[in-house]
């Protein structure tokens, strides 16, 4: 059984569905690789503008696989280079939708964060659980959260292994947007398939110019974001985009 589905449910939109079902989607090795060589895959390819990674609806991913885990030391660890794994996902340029049902938790909580649009079913639960394990969050787990949730709430969760709802993750900052019963999915299809009929470039460089500006000062993230600005104008999909606002009709966009 693939530990990772792939589809293409509607144009330039692929849907990545994590299948352990019997593990709680648990992040094994083998779905950590797998997830990584995909990403990697999609990154490249151009009929492919948005990607929207799920579950399940008892878990979208309920953390690392433990039971692996037990007799491992720091030098194992370091070998298994898994941050080659999180860097695909890091690095693609195209946007990320997580669909998140059920269980968020661990380094399923990790890796919905490393998505740029999280969609939570009202059933879906957010934790970094860790230390109760006597370890932390190794992927991002407690910078992550308190870039989105401050400080305070990131201690309080972090150091309690307490966990978020939905609503209470979005109130906190953590959640784009909340749905009723199991809809996260087609919702977050929905998202998908409007970024994907936006120009390919300029949704880019919205997503690589405001990441980038979250890491640094202001002025030269202003200084990033006017540059940007000013490079799509040279693009055909913005002469495309506003010829057919200019005429009322429907652009088609190259991406280019």
């Amino acid at each position: 059984m693939k530990p990772v589905i792939v589809e293409y449910p509607a144009e330039h939109v692929a849907l990545l569905r994590l299948n352990r079902p019997e593990a709680r989607n648990a992040l094994s090795t083998e779905l950590r690789v797998e997830l990584r060589d995909q990403f990697n895959r999609l990154s490249e390819d151009s009929s492919i503008r948005a990607i929207v990674i799920t579950g399940d609806m008892r878990a979208f991913a309920a953390g690392a696989d433990i039971k692996g885990m037990v007799d491992i030391g720091a030098a194992e660890m370091m070998a298994r280079n898994d941050e080659k794994n999180w860097a695909a996902i890091r690095n693609c340029p195209k946007p990320v939708i997580a669909a998140v049902d059920g269980y968020a938790l661990g380094g399923g909580c990790e890796l919905a964060m490393h998505a740029d649009i999280i969609i939570a079913g009202e059933a879906a639960i957010f934790g970094q659980p860790e230390v109760r394990l006597g370890i932390m969050p190794g992927a991002g787990g407690t910078q992550r959260l308190a870039r989105a949730i401050g400080k305070y709430r990131a201690m309080l969760m972090l150091l309690t292994a307490g966990t978020l709802t939905a609503q209470e993750a979005f109130a906190a900052g953590l959640v784009s947007k909340v749905v009723d019963g199991d809809g996260a999915v087609a919702e977050a299809l929905s998202v998908a398939g409007t970024i994907a009929a936006m120009p390919p470039l300029a949704v880019a460089e919205i997503k690589q110019v405001l990441l980038a500006g979250m890491e640094t000062n202001l002025e030269t993230a202003l200084m990033l974001e006017r540059r940007a600005a000013y490079l799509l104008f040279e693009t055909d999909d913005k002469r495309a985009a506003m010829t057919a606002f200019v005429n009322k009709n429907k652009p088609s966009f190259t991406g280019s």
